[in-house]
């Protein structure tokens, strides 16, 4: 059985439903295998997508995940298709999900494994899911839950650092089980205050009063890191089969910076034995990644803007790995990084980290060049961060065949890709859709252009210390 240990206390030791169930550690620290599962690609290449994601399920949960997969991603089309651009070049759309982006290859399938783990630990309370965001994540993780009847999600956004699309998809939800709230802060504020409350006993003691258990449904999850590890499995295979490249070869994967996410479900699986070269990340104004990359060192002091979540939760994750699964090492750097917003790595734990690794920047320009460019020469249509993970790259060279993680569908960045491609931009988003469409020839996604007439029903915002207030006024009667 394969249990999970937390990156801060090696004694922690719990199965994979209690891990999925409660999200962070008791130290606060993060659920990590106790040792990656075997996961043969050979063994997939027949599959489709849902039978691999299954596969990578079961390898590294215990308890029954069956079906979920199917569930979720059964169907004709293909969920996660890996599309040729050029020679060596691929791209893996994962953005074709409900919410158009690729926070749908892990959400979707996260209340289904709530569900299940619940009942493999004989729990009948209903869940609440706190989560922070300034992207993606809360529309897809509403889209997942809706119709959850025994889970509730209450959804903190900054008031300040998302996009109007975004802002405007949160405040027009309309779901009986989801509550939208903003927060006046940055969001390394908001995240820090969402996961203070997680991890505070006394949230836990009071909804624990109301028939009501906590849970998480953001990146650190390792609910939501392990689907992911199937989209890399996914693509290697996909090459294999169409004949781009012969079993065993080594691939490059790009991909933008995130919450870290993706990035270390594409660690394990290069840990677990999938041919990697190397994982590329492409970063747009957060350099501190890069630089800790390069040197060692990993310091958001000078920044100028840390929109781009410069304490990506899942960075833990790597630290840990990289020490060598010191647990001791890693709580002390957290430690360190939360008190001064630096700490540093040995030379040898920058030669594990750069056999994994590599990292490239790109500016807006160097996107929008990428956009004109692809959809010019190849009649390829990529929104900002793919395009920016792209020009990456393209400053590789191509040596290895090279697959770029396309995590949103070009719609959600329509005004950049249209001023990439030199057309005139509406003030009525919808109308820019649709102009879109008929310059691209990419079908607009409908629900896309319905939220810029929806009616923004949530406008409540709160300050960061009012969270925990918040939540036991919302679902706690005693």
């Amino acid at each position: 059985m394969l249990n999970y240990t937390s990156t801060r206390d090696a004694s922690v030791s719990v199965d994979g439903a209690t891990a999925v169930l409660n999200g962070f550690a008791p130290d606060g620290g993060l659920y990590v295998p106790s040792g990656l599962p075997v996961l043969n690609y050979t063994d997939m290449l027949d599959l489709d997508y849902a039978a691999r994601v299954e596969k990578t399920l079961k390898a590294f949960f215990d308890f029954d995940v069956g079906g979920i997969a199917k569930q979720t991603f059964g169907g004709e089309d293909d969920p996660a298709p890996t599309v040729k651009v050029d020679d060596n070049a691929f791209v893996s759309e994962l953005w074709h999900g409900k919410s158009h982006s690729s926070k749908d290859m892990a959400l979707a399938l996260l209340p289904e494994l709530i569900r299940r783990a619940k009942a493999a630990k004989n729990i009948t309370s209903t869940t609440l899911i706190p989560i922070a965001t300034a992207g993606d994540i809360g529309k897809a993780a509403a889209l997942a839950f809706d119709k959850a009847e025994d889970m509730r999600l209450c959804v903190f956004y900054p008031q300040d650092g998302m996009s109007d699309l975004q802002l405007r998809e949160l405040r027009s939800i309309d779901q009986s089980n989801v509550t939208i709230v903003g927060v006046s802060s940055d969001y390394d504020g908001l995240q820090a205050a969402v996961k203070s409350v997680l991890t505070d006993g006394s949230l836990n003691a009071a909804l624990g009063e109301n028939n009501i258990t906590l849970s998480s449904a953001n990146s650190v999850n390792i609910g939501t890191v392990v689907p992911q590890i199937a989209y890399y499995y996914s693509a290697y295979c996909d090459l294999v089969n169409s004949g781009e490249i012969s079993a065993g070869d080594k691939i490059d994967f790009v991909m933008p910076v995130g919450n870290f996410g993706g990035m270390i479900a594409g660690y394990y699986a290069s840990k677990m034995g999938l041919p990697i070269n190397k994982l590329a990340i492409a970063a747009t104004n957060f350099t501190a990644l890069i630089d800790f990359i390069n040197s060692g060192g990993y310091d958001i002091n000078s920044m100028t803007s840390r929109h781009d979540a410069p304490l990506l939760g899942n960075l833990e994750r790597l630290i840990f790995g990289i020490s060598g699964n010191d647990a001791p090492l890693t709580a002390a750097r957290m430690d360190e990084l939360r008190s001064n917003g630096r700490f540093s790595v040995t030379e040898e734990e920058i030669h594990t980290l750069r056999s994994y690794l590599a990292g490239g920047t790109a500016d807006m320009d160097d996107a929008l060049d990428v956009i004109a460019d692809l959809f010019e020469e190849y009649g390829y249509l990529a929104n900002t961060h793919t395009a920016a993970a792209y020009a990456v790259a393209i400053d590789r060279d191509f040596v290895h065949p090279t697959v770029v993680l396309s995590i949103s569908s070009p719609y959600r960045s329509a005004k950049y890709v249209m001023t990439a491609l030199g057309e005139k931009i509406p003030h009525d988003g919808g109308k820019l859709m649709r102009q879109m469409e008929d310059v691209t020839a990419l079908p607009a996604p409908e629900d896309l252009i319905a939220v810029y007439s929806a009616k923004q029903i949530h406008n409540d915002v709160i300050p960061p210390q009012d969270i925990f207030k918040f939540l036991t006024e919302r679902y706690c009667k005693n």
